[in-house]
């Protein structure tokens, strides 16, 4: 399965304004509604819950509520398949540097580990980094601490196959029997 065109697509966009992106202006929320909810919708998830599913049972859950060391926090996505969560996304604004920042990288980890979730992915598009989230998360782990991949958005188009082998929904469906 080759990219589909809307990935090629985000890829140009974001290359045609990459400073513009950089530039700490550009918001978080602008970066999940314009490159992270139609990455994964091309992903096969209803990032809107346009099937009108009730909480418990959407694909996606945004800002969903866990308990981490006794308080609540709220992954940015809770990615599910019949009400089970199966990884987070957690997003950041571009003029974030995921390659090297600790704190982004810790913070995704503790709440997939709290969460007892296997991966979970670290995005702020220009950079994409799936974390192995078994491995128990100390607030001293450099951001390479338990990555398993790290792509930046020039790869999302040659790594696709990659990419929706390990995030696509129908795999999920296939994994757990579905």
């Amino acid at each position: 399965m080759s990219a589909p065109a809307e990935i090629h697509a985000l890829v140009e966009r974001f290359e045609a304004n990459l400073d513009s992106y950089r530039s700490g202006s550009y918001n978080e929320t602008l970066l999940r509604r314009d490159f992270l909810d139609p990455m994964f919708k091309a992903l096969g998830w209803d990032m809107d819950n346009t099937q009108g599913y009730a909480e418990a049972f959407r694909d996606v859950v945004h800002e969903d509520a866990i308990k981490v060391g006794g308080s609540t926090k709220a992954p940015d996505y809770s990615f599910r398949i019949g009400g089970r969560r199966i990884f987070f996304l957690e997003a950041k604004k571009p003029s974030v540097v995921i390659r090297d920042d600790p704190g982004p990288a810790y913070q995704l980890r503790r709440y997939a580990w709290s969460a007892d979730l296997p991966l979970s992915v670290l995005s702020d598009f220009e950079e994409f980094a799936v974390y192995d989230c078994r491995i128990k998360p100390d607030k001293g782990d450099p951001a390479s601490t338990a990555r398993v991949l790290y792509l930046r958005y020039s790869e999302l188009v040659t790594r696709w196959d990659e990419i929706a082998g390990i995030f696509g929904k129908s795999l999920f469906f296939k994994t757990l029997g579905l």
